[in-house]
């Protein structure tokens, strides 16, 4: 192509770029400037990609100038193809109208704002960027290709729309609508308002800053929304009123400040809605959250604060090798261990112990001991029948060591039993003359107490049912003296 071919349009940006002085084709009519419908714009304000090439490649700056392609409400026609270009100079091409997608495939530009414009889809995989990438508002329905770039300051999508048809329904895609898989981005990923139907994939990315997904709406439905796994994070991940359909996959990620999904709806109808295993992060919030729909998986996980109602959680979680620093709201133990009943895996000891812990470090311990006794009691679920016989004993003695107050009750009740039998019809003494003076109340301690000898049961002989009912206090108080024995030093041994 000559440079003298040029349409009258394309000299008006030819002339401005030495400058970096901005060329704007919009009307000032909101209808008329929207590049949905920039399928109809005519010769005034199209521009070929070919001139646009040109001008990045070769173009020159005024003297005094910095030169910049800044192109607004233009429809730019064949394919904007910039693979390994080098250019030294901003690229900002706004509100425009992108026939085919743009190729800058391991380009290196100053900075690429694409904001308000419509393209059928991005492929700018190993892109370097010295400043911001900006696709505020961009309507792209293809994929957008950004893996392993890297970008110096903050990629930003806010009010994007990715995958999406103009009439609103998902455009068919086979591979991810965004991917940023092991990019860089020095600063933030700057995507609230963001709407994508499709994978959203950001694997084994680093991002210096934070991550902004508020308001966001992803979608895709009995697949994965969003695919982050091995993810650095510098700051926080916000996603507060984030609505999902689909799996939120953050496995590995380390986020040293906030997870944030409060106000979000998570959902994942029969599949896992949240896979947030092995992270490491330092406080999880899902306060006032929709209660999750689809499995939630915290396995192996390290979080310092988890910030959730018990409502939010759902009906199967796994929760196996999770750990955690403190819970909120600071709730009754009651109220947290039907979530620990969820567990896929069923019995899972090591829950039991870390919310215990978490309990104790508040300095809550009836609430930890609440949790112990529960976890005895899931436990003997587990056990043969003649094993859970004993665990039955132990725990309506003295709930297995941490209702040890169970047990002096039990003691006053046979102590008041034996003492008004005996009381009622005294037994006979074993030798006339020499027995001591009867007492009810030692003689029936006597039998209940295996190593106390007030020299009682010795000394007298109960006949018929009383003597029956001297073998079953014997009995009892052994056994009772056994499960208090085993309670106690289980409690003491916890402490």
């Amino acid at each position: 192509m000559e440079i003298t071919d040029l349409t009258p349009a394309e000299r008006r940006v030819q002339d401005a770029f030495p400058s970096g002085s901005p060329v704007d084709f919009r009307t000032g009519s909101a209808a008329d400037d929207d590049p949905e419908g920039g399928a109809g714009w005519g010769a005034e304000r199209t521009v070929r990609a070919e001139v646009l090439r040109t001008l990045l490649l070769g173009g020159a700056g005024a003297p005094g100038q910095v030169p910049a392609l800044r192109v607004m409400g233009a429809r730019i026609t064949g394919r904007l193809w910039a693979r390994y270009a080098v250019a030294e100079c901003a690229v900002l091409l706004t509100g425009c109208r992108f026939d085919e997608a743009p190729d800058l495939y391991g380009a290196q530009l100053r900075q690429l704002n694409l904001a308000g414009s419509v393209l059928p889809g991005l492929e700018a995989a190993t892109i370097r960027v010295d400043g911001v990438v900006r696709l505020s508002g961009c309507r792209i329905p293809g994929p957008v290709r950004l893996g392993a770039s890297r970008i110096a300051r903050a990629l930003v999508l806010d009010g994007a729309r990715l995958g999406v048809r103009a009439d609103g329904t998902s455009a068919p895609n086979d591979e991810p609508v965004l991917g940023l898989n092991h990019a860089i981005v020095e600063d933030d990923l700057w995507w609230p308002r963001l709407t994508a139907h499709g994978e959203v994939r950001i694997d084994g990315a680093a991002v210096t800053g934070q991550i902004r997904l508020d308001d966001a709406e992803l979608r895709n439905p009995g697949g994965t929304a969003l695919r982050a796994e091995n993810v650095t994070v510098g700051s926080d991940l916000h996603a507060m009123r984030i609505r999902v359909l689909g799996r939120v996959n953050l496995r590995g990620c380390r986020i040293p400040g906030q997870l944030n999904f409060a106000y979000a709806r998570l959902s994942h109808p029969g599949g896992v809605a949240l896979r947030a295993s092995s992270m490491t992060v330092g406080e999880m919030w899902l306060r006032e959250a929709d209660p999750v729909n689809g499995l939630v998986n915290l396995r192996r996980s390290q979080i310092g604060l988890i910030h959730a109602d018990p409502s939010v959680w759902p009906s199967a979680v796994r929760l196996e090798g999770l750990t955690y620093t403190s819970l909120l709201p600071h709730l009754p133990a009651a109220r947290r261990l039907p979530l620990l009943e969820r567990e896929e895996e069923g019995y899972v000891p090591f829950a039991y112990e870390q919310l215990t812990t978490a309990y104790r470090r508040i300095g809550d311990d009836e609430a930890a001991r609440t949790v112990l006794l529960a976890k005895e009691r899931r436990r003997r679920r587990t056990l043969p029948v003649h094993a859970r016989f004993w665990g039955y004993l132990q725990d309506a003695a003295v709930g297995y060591g941490f209702r040890p107050v169970r047990a002096a009750g039990w003691l006053l009740s046979l102590l008041f039993v034996g003492s008004v039998a005996y009381a009622t019809h005294r037994p006979r003494p074993l030798k006339e003359g020499e027995a001591p003076p009867f007492s009810p109340v030692f003689y029936t301690l006597d039998l209940l107490l295996p190593i106390v000898d007030f020299g009682q049961e010795k000394a007298f002989n109960p006949q018929g049912a009383y003597q029956w009912l001297s073998y079953l206090l014997i009995v009892t108080g052994w056994l009772l003296a056994t499960t208090i024995a085993a309670g106690i030093t289980r409690s003491v041994s916890r402490q």
